[in-house]
């Protein structure tokens, strides 16, 4: 159901036809909130267009068609916005998984592991705030975008504190358990 809820928000910003949909899924909000594929985003779309909450904005070469929200569209959407979360859990998420069980490896392995953890979060923090200074710079609607970029942003500086405090925690374990 979020998928419908997503195509409406997207197109909410500005008019798309499904590659670029597939394509902002696949470069922004699939990667952090919610992950939609090619063979998902289309029949939805076809769904959306059949219930009146998008409708076809122009038609291109080779089929291409760019989707728009209706009125109907955004009344749909803000409601969903404003009513809580039916769900709240759920996730279902390898690498925090592979946090949980970190026991399983050897101190150095561990701090391995958090070490990446550091450097990949680093990295997503610091695309993410470049990101952040374009919606900036954008103003309108595309500062909306800035609401979440931030969320990322502190997100994965989060983390990174995070990582940095169990890297600590394990170096003491360590000192402590060989009697220094």
């Amino acid at each position: 159901m979020s998928l419908r809820f997503a195509l409406l928000g997207l197109l909410n910003e500005h008019p798309s036809s499904g590659y670029d949909l597939t394509r902002r899924f696949s470069e922004g909000i699939g990667a952090y909130a919610w992950d939609a594929k090619h063979s998902q985003i289309y029949p939805e779309l076809r769904k959306l267009t059949e219930d009146g909450l998008i409708e076809i904005a122009e038609e291109g070469a080779r089929g291409r068609k760019t989707y728009a929200i209706t009125g109907q569209g955004q009344e749909e959407l803000r409601g969903w916005l404003l009513r809580p979360p039916t769900v709240a859990g759920g996730v279902r998420n390898e690498y925090v998984l592979r946090l949980f069980l970190l026991s399983a490896l050897d101190q150095d392995e561990a701090r391995q592991i958090l070490t990446r953890t550091i450097e990949y979060s680093t990295r997503q923090r610091e695309a993410i705030d470049a990101e952040y200074q374009e919606h900036l710079a954008g103003g309108g609607a595309a500062r909306q975008g800035a609401l979440a970029a931030q969320y990322g942003i502190r997100m994965y500086q989060a983390t990174i504190e995070w990582a940095q405090w169990a890297i600590e925690q394990i170096t003491a374990e360590s000192s402590a358990g060989s009697g220094s």
